[in-house]
């Protein structure tokens, strides 16, 4: 399986891991079927502009490294735009993925939206175009018969 030179970059070196204590916004989603689990924190000042975001993965290296993307995507962006960054913006950000590695990058997308989604909660507001996340994404994936 053949990774770019930036999906081995952000999974040898990632960026923002760690926690925010306080954290505006704190998600968590897993793929119970590939056992990631993708915890993203964010921090949003008053204008709704997430001021930083850090991650902590348990996974992968394709996990890790479209988890240190995702942050790296988000940070400095609003709300509106944090909610345009997809599993495929992330991909192509990091030129590609094996197609076996595909759902870590939804994972990534998805722990975005858990956290905007938590953010909206405690602040009793609504996120136009979010809905609320799965914790688990391989709910909704045809289930393998056996």
């Amino acid at each position: 399986m053949a990774y770019s030179e930036k999906v081995m970059d952000h999974f040898q070196n990632p960026r923002n891991v760690g926690e925010i204590e306080n954290a505006s916004g704190v998600g968590t989603v897993g793929n119970a079927k590939c056992g990631d689990i993708m915890r993203m924190y964010l921090d949003i000042d008053d204008n709704g502009v997430i001021q930083d975001c850090k991650f902590k993965t348990f996974g992968c290296g394709a996990a890790i490294a479209t988890s240190s993307m995702a942050t790296e995507l988000v940070k400095g962006k609003t709300i509106r735009e944090a909610l345009q960054v997809t599993n495929k913006a992330v991909m192509e950000a990091l030129d590609g993925l094996p197609p076996v590695k595909v759902h870590c990058s939804l994972l990534a997308e998805e722990a975005i939206h858990a956290a905007l989604w938590d953010y909206a909660e405690k602040h009793g507001i609504r996120i136009e175009g979010l809905a609320k996340p799965k914790n688990d994404i391989s709910e909704g994936e045809e289930e393998e018969e056996y």
